[in-house]
């Protein structure tokens, strides 16, 4: 069970946790132990901060050939997230319909299974992206503004 443990604590991956340079403000995700601006006076000094939980899509592009391993789910979105602080994140976009994404929509991270490996049977989980008005939007297409 350790290993389990391990990566359900590793916070990057499971609570969407960047860093921060606490000398001019630039949020990194994947976290930096050290800051590309300030450099070697910010090693040591970065903090652990929450990405914020919704995001804006500044871009996508719908996927009709997937890769090895997602031929089933095709088609699918893939979109830059925006999240406040300027950090940007590609990633899948899941629970709506292809034709409902677009650019200025916003969504929240979700996370999902991503693959199984082989006999050992491990599945990797990682974050994707959803309406935020999952569940309710899946049924009946996005909520509308009235709601």
């Amino acid at each position: 069970m350790a290993g389990v443990r391990f990566w359900r604590e590793f916070d990057t991956r499971y609570r969407m946790l960047a860093s921060r340079c606490p000398q001019c403000g630039l949020v990194y995700f994947p976290p930096r132990p050290v800051c590309r601006k300030c450099r070697r006076s910010s090693v040591g000094k970065m903090e652990k901060v929450p990405l914020p939980p919704k995001g804006t899509i500044v871009s996508y592009t719908v996927v009709h050939q997937g890769q090895k391993g997602f031929d089933a789910q095709v088609p699918y979105v893939m979109a830059i997230v925006e999240f406040e602080g300027g950090v940007t994140i590609l990633g899948q976009v899941v629970d709506c319909d292809p034709e409902h994404v677009d650019i200025g929509m916003e969504v929240k991270p979700v996370f999902r299974r991503v693959r199984e490996e082989g006999e050992s049977g491990v599945i990797h989980y990682g974050y994707k992206f959803a309406p935020p008005c999952f569940p309710t939007c899946r049924d009946d297409g996005l909520a509308s503004e009235e709601e």
